[in-house]
């Protein structure tokens, strides 16, 4: 099948690679424009991008892919199916309707929840227990679309948004494969989603990992795993930025303030929150490398009674 490809991280240049590794014909990568990243703000291919050069696939780069001379491009490629996995901008209606197959969507989550930019986070921040792929063929609408297939993924304990995109690339692989063939022989089925059904995974953004004690341990903890590796969660000690990376739950109460370090071990210290303890395991002081608890005590003596934020 002829097929024009639309995404821009890792998790879209996984799936692509997989479409042309199972024979299908990628006529053209379609990805975000490059960008400055890292410290050095050196400027960077879109993973997608990267990974179609290695493939030998063309590919175009639209400031806006509403513009009229954008769908013109797309159109003369003929596509039979456009496959959109990450691609991070809104498609007009004259996209969505070019292809035979139309436009096929690998979402990271279990439509209709966790609709729009940061399902993944979101599920492991809410506490769910699993989650999963669907694939959809896209509408005008933010993630509206009638579902085609889906697969379920569980979230382990210690599960991070990482570790979760890992195992969702590579069900969203599989899953696109077995409904494009669907697709292709006809026996594909629709199904609408049910809007009463529907929740919204807004964007991520910084200041949210900004960790308020005040909070349950739990949900605190959830938050860590949820927004690491990015924006990751964080606080203050001594005026100085503190990311924390890995804690667990200790179902202790005990006196004091909100984000009170409270006990100070070997390899951990434990942090008063609004329910239970929160004890840190990993964690990275601004201008330092991410190291375990027990390497950051033996060079920074770490008093109980000392507080965590502002």
């Amino acid at each position: 099948m002829k097929i024009i490809f639309m995404g821009t991280p890792e998790f879209a240049a996984y799936i692509m690679e997989a479409v042309a590794n199972a024979g299908h014909d990628i006529a053209l990568a379609v990805t975000q424009c490059d960008k400055p990243r890292g410290r050095g703000k050196k400027v960077q291919f879109s993973p997608v991008k990267e990974k179609a050069v290695a493939l030998g696939i063309p590919v175009y780069q639209p400031e806006k892919i509403k513009k009229e001379e954008c769908v013109r491009e797309l159109l003369k490629y003929e596509p039979e199916m456009i496959i959109v996995a990450a691609y991070g901008q809104i498609l007009p209606e004259s996209i969505l309707t070019m292809a035979k197959h139309g436009c096929i969507n690998v979402h990271g989550s279990l439509l209709p929840k966790y609709r729009g930019a940061a399902p993944i986070q979101w599920a492991i921040i809410d506490g769910e227990k699993e989650t999963g792929v669907t694939t959809m063929k896209m509408d005008a609408g933010i993630d509206t679309g009638d579902m085609i297939d889906k697969t379920v993924v569980s979230i382990a304990k210690e599960e991070t948004t990482q570790t979760l995109y890992d195992k969702l690339m590579r069900a969203g692989a599989s899953l696109l494969l077995e409904t494009m063939e669907k697709l292709e022989k006809g026996t594909a089925v629709f199904t609408k989603q049910n809007e009463d059904d529907s929740t919204y995974a807004k964007i991520l953004k910084k200041e949210m990992g900004n960790i308020d004690f005040s909070m349950p341990a739990e949900k605190i903890e959830r938050l860590i795993r949820g927004l690491n590796p990015w924006p990751a969660a964080y606080t203050s000690y001594q005026g100085r930025t503190l990311k924390i990376w890995k804690a667990f739950v200790k179902e202790e109460q005990a006196e004091g303030e909100f984000g009170e370090i409270i006990e100070v071990a070997k390899d951990s210290f434990s942090v008063k929150t609004g329910k239970n303890l929160l004890c840190v395991t990993e964690l990275q002081m601004e201008g330092k490398k991410r190291m375990d608890t027990r390497a950051f005590l033996s060079g920074i003596r770490l008093e109980t009674g000392e507080r965590l934020g502002n």
